[in-house]
Order: structure tokens, then C-alpha cells, then sequence
């Protein structure tokens, strides 16, 4: 059976996922960093329009992008480092460091490990439910330490410009506890929400 597409509830989280967007263009603390941190974001939302109709997906998926987009925004218009939910909790937990990049690392493993086993069941390129899950984590994983390559690449070329980008804030182990929580975020992906997310692929076929 051809999937059902769900529009209203995709009009619904796309609204104030394009309201925060438009609201971060206005005055964010850096220009650049803004686009570099946004441009998923930019990338991703023209891609589902495109594909929603002849490939709608589950309602967590969607629900869960919005929020990594959200998350994106959030971190462009502020910066990562300066985010105000991140020193609330900095001064609350009383942290050494503003953790909102470690959130945006967490949503980074496990929204993509999600979009990678939904497709490998729907399109049942994988029957083993335990073999979906590990090549989901290893994709996200890719996508993880790529994206850190890409800040690797910003700081040479942008040299004390990428600063704000990088938001390492002084920790000379971020790149490793980046990745640590992308592992996290997939490893829940996997296992946490598989039934959850089982179910919520059920009820578009």
C-alpha cells in the first residue's frame, strides 16, 4: 500500500520551525556562523517538501527533525557558547562550560540514526532489525565525525573567524565528546524509541 501523506501535521511543525528561522535572520550575535549553523536546516526543508508527497514519514521522524531544527536555530542565533538555555543550565548545574552544543550533538546522532533505519525498513533494504540499527548508528557516526571534519576545515580557513562556529569554549577534548554524544543520541535512536518509532511507521502504510 502507497503511504498516506500527513500534510497537516507537517504544516504544523513546519510553522515555527520557519518562524524561528526568520526570527534568527534578523539580528543574530555573528552573520556567518548563523549560516553555517542554519544551512542543515536550509538544505533539509526543501528536501522533504520534495519528497513528502511520494515519500511521507512517520510522524516521530518529522516531529524529531523540527526539533533538531529548532535546536540548529537556536545555536545560530546566539551561538552555541552564548545560548541562554545553555548558561541557565551552566549556572544551575554549575557547569564549567555552556552545554547546549552537547544537545545540538545529541540530536545530530539521533535524528539521523532514525531517518537511516526508517528508510532501511520501509524500503526493506535490511530485514534483520538488529542489523538496521547497527548500520544506523554507523551512519550517524559518519555524519558525526564528517561534520567535524567540516569545522576541522573552518578553522583553517577561517582561522580566529571560526571561533564561534567551533563553540569548543577552551575544551581541548570537544571533538571527542561531540562524537561521544552523537554515539548516545544513536544508540537511543535504536533502542529507546524503536518501538515507539515501529509503531509510528505503522500508521502511514
Amino acid at each position: 500500500m502507497k503511504p498516506l501523506p500527513d500534510p497537516g501535521f507537517r504544516l504544523l511543525l513546519l510553522l515555527p520551525v520557519l518562524v524561528a528561522l526568520a526570527a534568527s535572520a534578523i539580528d543574530p550575535y555573528d552573520r556567518l556562523t548563523w549560516l553555517m549553523e542554519v544551512l542543515p536546516v536550509l538544505l533539509v526543508l526543501p528536501l522533504l517538501a520534495a519528497t513528502g508527497q511520494r515519500f511521507p514519514l512517520s510522524r516521530l521522524l518529522y516531529a524529531l527533525i523540527a526539533v533538531h531544527a529548532l535546536i540548529l536555530i537556536g545555536g545560530g542565533a546566539y551561538t552555541y557558547a552564548r545560548m541562554p538555555l545553555g548558561e541557565w543550565a551552566k549556572a544551575a548545574f554549575e557547569l564549567q562550560r555552556n552545554p547546549y552544543d552537547k544537545l545540538g550533538h545529541l540530536a545530530q546522532g539521533l535524528v539521523p540514526a532514525l531517518a537511516v533505519r526508517e528508510l532501511l525498513l520501509r524500503h526493506r533494504l535490511v530485514a534483520d532489525r538488529v542489523l538496521a540499527a547497527a548500520l544506523a548508528v554507523c551512519v550517524a557516526m559518519a555524519i558525526s565525525a564528517v561534520y567535524e571534519l567540516i569545522e576541522w576545515a573552518a578553522a583553517l580557513a577561517l582561522g580566529q573567524g571560526a571561533e564561534e562556529f567551533l563553540g569548543t569554549q577552551g575544551d581541548p577534548w570537544d571533538t571527542q565528546s561531540d562524537m561521544f554524544m552523537a554515539l548516545i543520541g544513536s544508540s537511543l535512536a535504536v533502542t529507546v524509541l524503536a518501538r515507539w518509532h515501529d509503531r509510528s511507521m505503522a500508521r502511514i502504510r
